[in-house]
């Protein structure tokens, strides 16, 4: 049992194991399950992981505020004259379909949130093309990420009611660049490091959906969380320190979740959502 990333860290350098290895063995321990149980639960995530994310702008959403930008970043990157490159295009692409999937209602893991769900699929499939690993090592990569997901969850939170969008895309952006880092053969403290940064990069981002759903602007966060996750995995293997740690980066985030005004929390009475353009959408979608 592990309840910080310090406990954490602690295992996997006393047993020499990777964090996916360390999750693996607490997830049996918690539930009673066997190690082939626990691997197969995780291979169903990452299947119904795999469907969210490849259902480009074939869907219409429940308030029609988006739908279709992922289909319009995927006719785009066909140009070849593209300012992120390849992989930058091909996560922001799936981020996008699997919000859009979300708020189509269809099937999704919240990884940690329906709001943020884009996010860790896109970063992990598109990881696993890169190092060329097959569903054996996407499964591992979600063991390490949802390693993550609990420290967090145990030391703060991951509601945006609670904790604004900070807490669920950042949270989010920190689980996958995490297993991004592990994927790339990186170690347990980079995939530390590569977290730390990742959630630090969004500190205090506030969540304000227009119309109160789960749309706009959470759908270019998601792209941005899968950036900002590859991007943070990237520093870390290069040797890029954190500077503060996980564990006090959580507490940050927590903390600076509870000053946030509650119109900045999921309310949709501040930021985006109060603007004149999202009150008359508001209006529309409600029909008030």
């Amino acid at each position: 049992m592990y309840r910080n990333a310090k406990e954490l860290i602690d295992i996997c350098t006393t047993n020499d194991i990777a964090i996916w290895e360390a999750v693996l063995s607490d997830e049996m321990d918690c539930t009673n399950a066997s190690r082939e149980d626990v691997l197969s639960q995780m291979g169903n995530v990452l299947q119904v992981m795999k469907n969210s994310v490849v259902d480009v702008g074939s869907r219409g959403t429940m308030g029609g505020i988006i739908g279709g930008e992922s289909k319009l970043m995927e006719k785009y990157i066909t140009s070849g004259k593209t300012i992120c490159g390849e992989n930058i295009d091909k996560v922001m692409i799936r981020a996008l379909a699997g919000a859009e999937h979300n708020a189509s209602m269809g099937k999704i893991v919240a990884a940690p949130t329906a709001g943020s769900s884009g996010i860790l699929p896109a970063v992990i499939i598109t990881g696993a093309e890169i190092f060329e690993l097959d569903d054996e090592g996407m499964t591992k990569a979600l063991l390490t990420a949802s390693g993550i997901g609990k420290i967090v969850i145990q030391n703060a939170t991951v509601s945006g009611a609670e904790g604004g969008c900070q807490a669920e895309c950042g949270s989010a952006a920190a689980m996958a660049a995490a297993a991004l880092v592990e994927m790339a053969g990186g170690s347990v403290e980079m995939s530390f490091t590569a977290a730390s940064i990742a959630l630090k990069n969004i500190m205090g981002l506030i969540c304000d959906p227009v119309a109160g759903l789960v749309e706009a602007p959470c759908s270019k966060r998601n792209a941005s969380g899968a950036v900002n996750a590859m991007i943070s995995a990237e520093l870390a293997l290069a040797g890029v320190a954190s500077v503060v740690n996980f564990d006090e980066t959580v507490k940050a985030m927590y903390s600076v979740g509870r000053l946030m005004h509650p119109s900045l929390r999921e309310t949709a009475l501040g930021g985006i959502a109060a603007t004149e353009t999202a009150q008359k959408i508001s209006k529309a979608v409600h029909g008030e």
